[in-house]
């Protein structure tokens, strides 16, 4: 084990949770944000993470260059409500359900703060979107969360962190698109 790397690992993951704790408050969600990732802290994740740390982008990518698949990642969606990929049950007649709204909320929040941890003085408002755009046909996500996403990041590309992301504004875009 490689303590350089678990002390600069250790500081990212407590880092991201800061900044998610101080998004998920703007969004109303306190709870959610102190909560959040705990399960980095974990030996299954934080091992792993250490071995391939990198700095620049998440283990989790290397972990699966190297083996093919990363445990840390496993382990971490299958207890983390506010990734998508949590919900996903290929035997199920809705393959991908609408997540309930406090995880997407939490799920906004996260997005914004691994790009701006990741980014640091290069992040711009606009980087999100950007990244989501290109991510997004990838992913298996409900259709009506992943159009949440995409009107949420581009206000945010259009006006801001501070001034969409609020209590008010999300749980509207979750009236518009997910209880339709």
């Amino acid at each position: 084990m490689n303590l350089k790397n678990a002390v600069k690992h250790f500081k990212l993951i407590t880092k991201h949770k800061w900044v998610v704790f101080k998004l998920c408050c703007m969004a109303g969600i306190p709870w959610r944000g102190l909560m959040h990732d705990l399960s980095k802290y974990s030996p299954t994740e934080f091992l792993e993470s250490i071995k391939y740390y990198q700095g620049t982008h998440s283990p989790i990518v290397e972990a699966k260059k190297d083996k093919g698949y990363s445990e840390a990642w496993l382990h971490h969606k299958g207890r983390n409500k506010h990734h998508s990929e949590y919900w996903i049950d290929l035997d199920a007649p809705e393959k991908a359900p609408i997540m309930p709204y406090k995880y997407v909320a939490e799920m906004l929040c996260d997005k914004l703060a691994a790009g701006i941890v990741y980014e640091g003085k290069k992040w711009t408002k606009e980087y999100e979107l950007q990244y989501w755009n290109k991510e997004k046909e990838k992913i298996l996500i409900n259709e009506k969360v992943k159009n949440l996403v995409t009107d949420f990041l581009e206000q945010v590309s259009q006006e801001g962190i501070k001034k969409v992301l609020n209590k008010k504004n999300l749980k509207d875009l979750y009236k518009k698109y997910c209880e339709q």
